[in-house]
């Protein structure tokens, strides 16, 4: 069903709006100290649920496209997103990852052949310099593995975006099964390193439980299939212009719920990132050549017998 520009642009954002309560959520309901646990219940869960709604599994050169999407858009992202929150002071990795947009555009030039024009480089910088007056405060010297591990996590993530356009999708294949596929196969990635280093799962109340449903219906399940069905729609970089609106969302929920004050610099500074945000959606669009999987792939219904 087609809907109008502005519909697709608004649904695709509610993906990093809900992404923003993550800290939130996190912080009031969960277990402290279990940040692969949380991913893996984030990741794992929502992926199996879109599977069983789909039901379309991978066929041919897609298990590995799947395994490789999943990785990068989920299974490295999360465990690193997480890994550098913890380590790094002043939402610094909140920054990194707001320069996502300057990756995708350097990244589309390699994979899909598109030079970003100027205006793409400075609204891109200027998103990034307003996401830092958000959340920016005063630290003392910053820790080499956690900066790595910001720089690691916007790069996976918008590699596994451009290639995600590149590779568009298997014939008759749509967003929920695409969605699915990723979430269980970064899911599938995480759980081992998951108990490995955390141990057996935390003993769960009744907050902790509904939190975490939460995370795994809709700010995961739900929020990634608006987020890769937007990818599908449009151009791999105003896709990731809408990043920013997580931690400007983190930032609201934070004053609105967590009783948080925001000063006057931060006000200028969402302004500012919003503004980047609704400027990148208006970039030149570039035409794109759709990749040779998306043209001869096929996928299998659950069930089918032609599945191996």
């Amino acid at each position: 069903m087609a809907i109008s520009r502005p519909a697709l642009i608004t649904l695709t954002a509610l993906a990093p709006v809900s992404w923003g309560t993550t800290y939130a959520v996190t912080t009031e309901f969960l277990p402290p100290d279990r940040p692969l646990f949380t991913a893996l219940v984030r990741a794992l869960p929502a992926g199996l649920l879109l599977l069983a709604l789909a039901r379309v599994l991978p066929r041919g050169v897609w298990w590995w496209k799947a395994a490789v999407l999943g990785a990068l858009n989920i299974g490295a992202f999360f465990p690193l997103l997480f890994l550098s929150a913890y380590r790094l002071p002043g939402g610094l990795a909140a920054v990194v990852g707001s320069a996502g947009p300057l990756f995708v555009a350097g990244l589309s030039v390699l994979l899909l052949g598109q030079r970003p024009s100027a205006r793409t480089l400075v609204t891109g910088a200027v998103a990034a310099f307003g996401v830092s007056l958000v959340v920016l405060k005063a630290a003392g010297s910053l820790d080499t593995l956690g900066v790595l591990a910001a720089v690691a996590s916007t790069a996976s993530m918008s590699t596994g975006t451009v290639l995600t356009q590149r590779w568009g999708r298997p014939e008759g294949v749509g967003p929920l099964a695409l969605t699915g596929w990723q979430l269980t196969a970064g899911g599938l990635l995480i759980a081992p390193l998951a108990f490995l280093v955390e141990g057996a799962p935390p003993a769960l109340d009744g907050p902790a439980v509904g939190g975490y449903l939460y995370l795994a219906v809709a700010n995961t399940a739900l929020a990634y299939w608006l987020w890769f069905r937007g990818i599908g729609r449009m151009t791999a970089t105003q896709v990731t212009f809408l990043g920013p609106l997580s931690p400007l969302a983190a930032a609201v929920v934070g004053w609105a719920a967590l009783g948080q004050t925001l000063t006057p610099v931060q006000l200028v500074g969402m302004g500012l990132a919003f503004g980047a945000t609704v400027a990148g959606q208006f970039v030149t669009r570039q035409s794109r050549t759709p990749g040779p999987a998306g043209r001869n792939a096929a996928a299998v219904p659950i069930g089918s017998s032609a599945r191996r």
